[in-house]
């Protein structure tokens, strides 16, 4: 059934499962609905869920397997309660950490069940969906017990051209989203990167100002401790490779999983903040503010005692963030604890379209058509 909600419709749905023991009858779940999206450069109000890391947990207690998760259930909680107040939900990888049991896949699609029923849950691909040596991976570990990427490329569909490959765009009324896939080579020359530039170079400014960018392992900033001991506060070789796409196409937010904390930056480039600003920004795209968001649920990350240039803001807590686009001007961004649901950090975003187009360091070719 289909129902007019202002300029978008609301479908109704069930599912239905067919008997053939004793007769043929059909078992009926009960009826879902959901909204369809807004369609690109739509101006109308869009709310957006991003978090990582939640792993699942059992409501009596009872896990048995990989107990590690605490907050799991806190953040689904708060979700699930708040429903009419957001329209889509991006999960940043590392879902169930089931590495190589599918039980514990039905685990976590049930516990998420009445949020994925309802609005669109996407995923990207994190370490304990895909790294497991000899297979394709970047990294040669075994985080994924074998999965190789298999169940998360079975159980959650994304508009990619290659699902084994977990790299896609996604456009979110006045999103952009460029989904990119950490487990997989993202340096410059390879295929990722083409598609990476190619999904930021595709965005229509003037109907998507607001352009996201998205992995699981922190290719940006991050003052968690085990990063701050290697030294680089980052994956590998992550931003030297990327931080000139986030700069030439004026990438307004990058986010990250992995570390099992928040954190938020200034507007960051070359390792440097571009704009003393801290809570309002507005004007031209000066740089990318990055934030993790990895405190869905599993154990906790340690800060390092290192006081980072970078950071504005820092939480050991569980937790995720909320997007709010209001229209092609005015965005609002609130990291809210999954305690309680109330917000902890927050800032707004005021930009004309001639702001996204003004030229900053290293955003702009040397020369132009006027020279």
């Amino acid at each position: 059934m289909v129902m007019t909600h202002g300029s978008r419709c609301r479908y109704t749905y069930r599912l239905g499962h067919m008997l053939t023991i004793n007769g043929s009858s059909t078992v009926w779940s009960q009826e879902f609905s959901f909204r369809a999206p807004p369609y690109p450069g739509q101006n109308s109000l869009q709310r957006v869920i991003v978090v990582g890391d939640t792993g699942k947990a059992e409501i009596d207690q009872s896990n048995e397997y990989q107990n590690y998760q605490p907050g799991a259930l806190n953040t689904t909680e708060k979700l699930v309660k708040d429903l009419d107040n957001y329209d889509i939900v991006f999960h940043i990888g590392d879902l169930p950490y089931a590495n190589g049991f599918i039980s514990q896949w039905d685990q976590f699609t049930e516990m998420v069940s009445p949020i994925s029923a309802r609005v669109p849950y996407m995923v990207a691909s994190g370490n304990h969906e895909r790294d497991w040596p000899n297979s394709g991976s970047f990294y040669e570990n075994t985080d994924s017990g074998g999965e190789c990427g298999v169940p998360a490329e079975t159980m959650f569909y994304v508009p990619a051209e290659n699902r084994a490959k977990f790299w896609y765009a996604a456009d979110y009324g006045m999103f952009r989203f460029c989904i990119a896939d950490s487990e997989h080579d993202w340096r410059e020359g390879t295929e990722q990167y083409q598609f990476i530039e190619r999904c930021l170079a595709g965005a229509d400014r003037q109907k998507q100002p607001w352009l996201i960018f998205v992995a699981h392992r922190v290719l940006g900033y991050s003052s968690n401790d085990w990063y701050a001991m290697e030294g680089s506060f980052q994956e590998p070789m992550g931003r030297g490779h990327l931080e000139k796409l986030w700069q030439k196409y004026r990438v307004d937010i990058a986010f990250f999983g992995h570390v099992h904390s928040y954190e938020r930056t200034c507007q960051m480039y070359e390792n440097t903040c571009v704009s003393p600003e801290r809570s309002h920004f507005k004007g031209p795209v000066k740089g990318t503010i990055h934030v993790v968001a990895g405190g869905g649920g599993s154990h906790l990350s340690e800060f390092t005692t290192l006081q980072t240039s970078w950071s504005l803001f820092k939480d050991y807590d569980f937790g995720f963030v909320k997007l709010t686009a209001f229209n092609h001007t005015s965005l609002l961004f609130e990291y809210k604890r999954s305690s309680d649901g109330d917000v902890y950090d927050s800032f707004t975003v005021s930009r004309e379209y001639m702001d996204v187009l003004a030229c900053v360091k290293d955003s702009c070719p040397p020369t132009t058509l006027a020279t």
